[in-house]
């Protein structure tokens, strides 16, 4: 695996290295990439959580010549974002997702975290680029921390206070949710495919909880081959009787993060415990999603257990943030490989253009992806070398240009 870096904004990435780290502003950076050049884009971008402001004069802080309603939100001109940082105070512009619409290839998918109170801006903004939003994957945790403030401490009459004592302004975060969006593709899935290599999922590759005995499933009944159950074995061994397998479930958009505290939250979740003959009543069914021809008989799954096994679970190593890195939101690497895999073809291109510390490129090098990595701020640029040269020199030589 090779590494190449940019020292500024206008250099153009190599195209002999496996892995090209450019520094600059994004969108400088990316105006210097090749149409149709890049397979996905997986990225943690900035979610624009601009702070708070505060009462005065009993008027709303709302500015109704912004295109936002609240003057704080999407404007970019606040005290800061996440941890009072300047990059944190807007989420990425319609020009930076227009250009990473313009590097992708047809069909190419683009899976943006976002905060869950500007989720809203940040979709919007993909979208209005030209990206057609196909879902949402929801990103559970026990680690976060409530910033919530006791109303009560803000009160001077005690009487007041004991009123409203217990009364906050915040939930904890437990949740980010990732923007699915895709660029259009030219023809058919299938066309777009083949002639790409983009635009579909790769199932099979993130089924949950593979090589552990699933309980079966087979086709639907008439051969319909186009629905499918989260427990439902793969194509290639759909019609085999109805046994046990070990290909794993099917992926959802719910991914966890394996913590006590995230999976008390699931409740105990038994699989089917009765045969299916075919022949069940489903005209209420029928009424609501339209034609449904109904399962094909089985025997009883019998599975038993938390509902957490039915998604696919990332835990982070202590080890994974790596020594001396200070960025305020590393994602986990197994989760980052996870929605690489899921959304690029073999030995395809991953773009992230808002790099941070590198968290994308490491796990796209572990999956053995090509990986193209932008990041403005020197400091976490630093960061992400060392953190990719480090994994480097624990698989392979790497030779640097």
């Amino acid at each position: 695996m090779e590494l190449a870096t940019g020292g500024t904004s206008r250099q153009e990435p190599a195209a002999n290295y496996n892995i090209n780290l450019l520094h600059g502003d994004c969108l400088e950076v990316l105006r210097d990439l090749d149409d149709s050049s890049v397979d996905s884009i997986v990225t943690d971008p900035p979610y624009g959580l601009t702070t708070n402001k505060k009462g005065g004069a009993g008027v709303a802080s709302i500015s109704l010549e912004s295109p936002y309603g609240r003057a704080r939100i999407g404007t970019g001109n606040g005290a800061g974002g996440f941890m009072g940082q300047k990059w944190d105070s807007d989420v990425p512009s319609v020009e930076i997702w227009t250009e990473c619409l313009r590097v992708l290839k047809p069909g190419g998918y683009l899976l943006a975290f976002a905060g869950a109170r500007t989720q809203h801006r940040m979709a919007v903004r993909i979208e209005d680029a030209g990206f057609e939003i196909r879902d949402m994957i929801a990103w559970v945790y026990g680690s976060g921390f409530p910033k919530s403030r006791n109303i009560a401490n803000d009160m001077q009459d005690a009487d007041d206070a004991a009123a409203w004592s217990g009364w906050g302004t915040a939930l904890k975060p437990a949740l980010e949710p990732i923007t699915v969006a895709r660029k259009p593709l030219v023809g058919t899935v299938a066309a777009n495919v083949l002639e790409h290599g983009t635009g579909a999922l790769n199932i099979d590759a993130c089924r949950v909880n593979p090589g552990e005995a699933v309980p079966g499933g087979g086709g639907l009944k008439g051969g319909a081959t186009s629905r499918h159950e989260g427990w439902q074995r793969p194509a290639h061994v759909a019609n085999e009787a109805t046994q046990p397998h070990n290909a794993g479930r099917w992926p959802a958009n719910l991914i966890h993060d394996g913590s006590d505290e995230v999976l008390a939250a699931f409740p105990q979740a038994n699989g089917q415990q009765g045969s299916v003959s075919g022949a069940e009543p489903s005209s209420k069914t029928a009424n609501a999603f339209g034609e449904f021809a109904g399962r094909a008989p089985s025997d009883p799954r019998g599975d038993t257990g938390s509902a957490a096994r039915f998604f696919y679970c990332a835990k982070a190593s202590k080890k994974d943030r790596g020594e001396g890195n200070k960025h305020p939101t590393v994602k986990p690497t197994d989760l980052m490989a996870y929605l690489c895999r899921l959304v690029t073809p073999p030995d395809g291109v991953v773009l992230d253009p808002f790099m941070g510390s590198g968290s994308t490129g490491k796990a796209a090098q572990r999956e053995g992806f090509r990986f193209i990595g932008i990041e403005r701020d020197p400091q976490y640029f630093a960061i992400a070398r060392a953190r990719l040269e480090a994994d480097n020199d624990n698989q392979r030589k790497l030779d640097l240009a």
